[in-house]
């Protein structure tokens, strides 16, 4: 008994060393140190212990639990049922990592956060353990689990599905220890402050360049339009003739939502312009978006405010604004015309839940069942309406304002389809970058509560974001080689947009954004240099100044969460730069006659032009109904096979898409992930797909000879198939 006693203290005192150490004596291993490399976690049943590779930690991440011997299931359209490896989780995310066998060699990982075998805790949607001899139950953090589960599957919100299988036993204690490890991470930490240090995230970037990458210029950044200098540089390449960036909001103090800097009408002086704040909702004023080479310029604008009681000077300021040097000006009213936030969240729950395995179903059920989700016919609506504005932009000289109750966020899905179809730069992949960050970051979309990263609710959750991507990839699908990226990196882009680790899609303004830099004192700053690097690689960077900003990276710094492999895709190799597809309107010669009528002012709603008699709308009680004059909108002309005559030709450069049934189809490379099954035989492949296959054969032809090679492994076979890969 004496010597019981004292191989008890001997613990105890082992554990209490081990625990100053910085490691959980409970479970060994699990705590990654933050100045080395993680070690791999520790069993003490040997035939347990199987061979597995190094958990890929950043500094600062720690493993909650860890399972080994679970098997992922693949899916029989991969050829192999499963693969397996250990469960990890973590203060981060979910992991799981292939086990290799014996004598080969250990496979490179992907790159941080982008891997088939991790997802991000705020990017769970659902968890689910299934048993044998009990009904699957969906786990919350307070849920109690009184079954050892053999099956756990993750619902994520980007619209995969992962499967885990358990040992057979249902005893393996690590299975039941897992699942509730997860269960609770993905619903604690729900404060931006709560994510990965952005020094850690730096030094693993730098880190996982390879040798090659060392050697590589980087590509020109991507403007955040943080400063007066990039708004100055984006001006001048658009033509500043009559435009001037104004610093009146430099310190938020006329509108927190906006940004810092605003393109204004240059003959309107500041004291001028701040004037016009108090007329519109979220004193959100109108600004110019993008400028056409023609002469027409495109603004954005919230709703007027109905409670103010302009001036005559104040009057003066709004017209400067509205008409912005030109005669005439068409007020595009968003809100009547495209699906409201809620609607398209609706849409959105409901195409998930299609998307979701479920006991097979004849295709013309699930196709009624996605014409029923209405997701298709928001974005059909939300590519007529822009391309109703392009054609405007294109063939009239005139002032366009987008508006909208806060402009926030369908005027941005419109303002930056209008810039797809009628700007070539912006279907270059750092042109997209930059349309995203001037017309959705800087501009206040309010991400933080449209993908409610930070678990604060579900009100207000809206992917406004994730409808226009899928806009993108409907232009994309369309025009192939108008566009120099590929579906690879809009899919990149939609996967990004649900892990927390960087600054673009956290903050809902640029106001909000300075603010959470000051409440985080210890945090530190990235500061890219060269692009996204410094030459040094693990460097300490220095301490945030003074009203810095937040510290995260943005998504742009692609090399931090993807291979070279993975950003090679992304160029699209059939990319010409002169393709603008059609170059021609139907019923722009009634547009034309139309606003050559008298009157300086006129609302476009619903397909129809009206003369605004009033610049304020109140001033009659209600915005003027719609009067006889009548613009064809394209869904009823697009089916024509050819443009009438008299319609002039608009300048090259000028997307036209189709917007009828047929040519709005699913983003089956996006939304069913989770059933490979429905992604086979709905719908065709995409040509890049195809062009893709070619150059795997062309290096095949190009080694000289065919070479037999041994059956890929499960893991590789899985690479393979993911849907940043080539399909084969």
């Amino acid at each position: 008994m004496d010597l019981l006693m004292a191989l008890q203290n001997l613990l105890v005192i082992a554990s209490s060393i081990l625990g100053r150490a910085g490691l959980n004596p409970t479970n060994p291993g699990l705590f990654l140190p933050p100045t080395r490399q993680p070690r791999g976690p520790k069993f003490s049943n040997a035939k347990r212990n199987r061979p597995c590779q190094a958990f890929p930690g950043i500094p600062g991440e720690f493993v909650l639990e860890a399972a080994p011997g679970v098997r992922r299931s693949l899916g029989a359209s991969l050829g192999f049922d499963s693969i397996p490896g250990t469960l990890f989780c973590t203060n981060q995310r979910v992991a799981f990592v292939p086990d290799v066998p014996p004598g080969a060699k250990a496979r490179p990982r992907c790159s941080f956060l982008h891997s088939e075998y991790d997802v991000a805790l705020p990017c769970i949607g659902k968890l689910v353990a299934a048993s044998s001899v009990s009904k699957a139950k969906v786990l919350t953090a307070s849920s109690s689990l009184k079954f050892m589960p053999e099956e756990l599957v993750l619902y994520c919100r980007d619209f995969r599905v992962l499967h885990f299988r358990f040992p057979e036993s249902g005893l393996e204690p690590g299975a039941f220890r897992v699942t509730m490890a997860i269960a609770r991470a993905q619903e604690s930490d729900r404060d931006v402050a709560a994510w990965s240090d952005p020094t850690q995230l730096r030094n693993l970037e730098n880190a996982q360049r390879s040798p090659e990458e060392e050697g590589e210029e980087d590509p020109a950044p991507t403007l955040l339009f943080k400063s007066l200098q990039d708004w100055e540089q984006e001006l001048r390449r658009l033509g500043p003739a009559g435009w001037r960036v104004s610093v009146a909001n430099e310190r938020f103090d006329m509108a927190t939502s906006l940004p810092r800097y605003l393109w204004v009408p240059g003959q309107l002086l500041d004291n001028e312009l701040k004037r016009a704040f108090a007329h519109f909702n979220q004193r959100r004023i109108p600004r110019l978006c993008w400028r056409h080479p023609g002469g027409s310029d495109l603004l954005r604008a919230a709703s007027f405010h109905a409670a103010s009681d302009p001036e005559k000077e104040d009057t003066r300021a709004v017209e400067a604004l509205l008409l912005a040097g030109h005669a005439q000006c068409v007020v595009v009213d968003t809100v009547t015309d495209l699906p409201s936030p809620t609607e398209i969240q609706l849409a959105h729950v409901r195409l998930r839940t299609l998307c979701s395995p479920a006991p097979a179903v004849a295709d013309e059920k699930w196709l009624s069942g996605l014409e029923g989700t209405h997701w298709l016919d928001h974005v059909r609506a939300c590519v007529r309406k822009a391309s109703d504005v392009a054609a405007l932009l294109a063939e009239r000289r005139c002032s366009v304002v987008l508006q909208e109750s806060d402009d926030r966020d369908l005027n941005c899905l419109v303002a930056s389809l209008v810039q797809l179809l009628a700007d070539p730069h912006a279907r270059t992949q750092l042109g997209f970058q930059n349309l995203v960050q001037r017309e959705w970051v800087a501009a206040g979309h309010p991400f933080a509560q449209r993908l409610n990263l930070c678990r604060d609710g579900d009100r207000g959750e809206a992917p406004v974001f994730q409808l226009f991507l899928d806009c993108t990839w409907q232009l994309l699908r369309q025009f192939p080689a108008a566009f120099a990226f590929t579906e690879a990196y809009l899919l990149a882009l939609h996967d990004s947009s649900y892990v927390p680790f960087f600054s673009t899609f956290l903050f809902s303004c640029q106001w909000e954004w300075s603010r959470g830099g000051q409440h985080r004192a210890s945090s530190q700053l990235y500061t890219p240099v060269n692009g996204w690097r410094d030459a040094a690689n693990l460097e300490i960077l220095p301490q945030a100044p003074v009203g810095g900003g937040a510290c995260l990276p943005p998504v742009w710094a692609w090399a931090l969460h993807y291979s070279a492999q993975q950003r090679a895709q992304f160029q699209n190799p059939i990319y010409t730069r002169a393709s603008d597809g059609h170059t021609a309107l139907p019923g722009c010669s009634k547009l034309k006659a139309t606003l050559s009528e008298t009157g300086a002012v006129f609302l476009l709603a619903r397909g129809g032009l009206a003369p605004q008699p009033h610049l304020f709308p109140w001033k009659n009680g209600s915005l003027v109904k719609k009067g006889p004059w009548r613009v064809p909108s394209s869904d009823s002309l697009s089916d024509q096979r050819g443009w009438p005559s008299s319609c002039p030709a608009l300048p090259g450069g000028v997307l036209v898409p189709a917007c009828t049934g047929p040519a709005i189809q699913l983003w089956r490379r996006c939304y069913p992930r989770g059933s490979p099954e429905r992604q086979r035989g709905l719908f065709p492949a995409m040509f890049t797909d195809l062009t893709e296959e070619l150059e795997l054969l062309q290096e095949c032809l190009n080694d000289g000879h065919w070479r037999a090679t041994a059956p890929p492994s499960p893991a590789e076979s899985e690479e393979a198939g993911s849907p940043l890969s080539p399909s084969r």
